[in-house]
C-alpha cells in the first residue's frame, strides 16, 4: 500500500471522529482498517482517546455561573444607565451644529465687520471663525474625555499614586 493511502486513512480517520464520513468514504475506510493493521491500531487508539476524554470531568469553582451573570447583568444595567446621556448629548451635538450651519455667514460677516472696525488682519478674524465653528466639536471632546477619565477611576495607575 501507498503512503498516500495511508494518509488518506488517517484523515478520514480524525474526520470520521469529528464531522462523520459520507457512505464511500466509510466503506473505503473500513475495507482499508481491515487489511491495514497499523491503520486498524490508529483508528482503536483514537476511539479510545476519545471515550476517555468524554468521561473526564473538570470541576469549576461552585457559583461561577451565578457570578458570571451579575457581572453581566451589572454591566447590561451600566450601559442602560449611560445610554440617556449620549442621547441627549449627541442630540445637543446635532442642534448645534444645525445652528452653526446656519448662522454661519452672518457669524462671518460679523467677524469681518469686527475685525476690520478694530483694524485686526484678516488672518485674526477669520481664525475666530475657524474656532467658532470648532467650538461644539471641541466642548463633545472635553466631555467624551471626562466621561472617559471618570469611567477608568479604578484604573491601576491611579491606584499607584495614591
Amino acid at each position: 500500500m501507498s503512503e498516500e493511502t495511508h494518509e488518506r486513512a488517517k484523515r478520514l480517520i480524525v474526520r470520521e471522529r469529528v464531522e462523520g464520513l459520507a457512505y464511500a468514504e466509510r466503506e473505503w475506510l473500513d475495507a482499508h482498517v481491515g487489511d491495514c493493521a497499523a491503520c486498524a491500531e490508529l483508528a482503536r487508539t483514537t476511539g479510545q482517546a476519545i471515550r476517555s476524554l468524554r468521561g473526564l470531568s473538570i470541576s469549576l469553582p461552585p457559583g461561577l455561573a451565578s457570578r458570571t451573570q451579575m457581572r453581566v447583568r451589572l454591566r447590561a444595567q451600566q450601559l442602560r444607565e449611560y445610554q440617556p446621556r449620549w442621547r441627549m448629548l449627541w442630540i445637543a451635538c446635532g442642534v448645534s451644529w444645525l445652528f452653526g450651519a446656519a448662522t454661519a455667514p452672518y457669524v462671518w460677516r460679523g467677524l469681518e465687520w469686527f475685525g476690520h472696525r478694530a483694524g485686526l488682519p484678516d488672518m485674526v478674524w477669520e481664525m475666530g471663525f475657524g474656532l467658532w465653528w470648532a467650538l461644539p466639536a471641541a466642548v463633545v471632546g472635553v466631555v467624551l474625555l471626562m466621561t472617559k477619565a471618570g469611567e477608568s477611576g479604578n484604573a491601576d495607575w491611579k491606584r499607584q499614586h495614591n
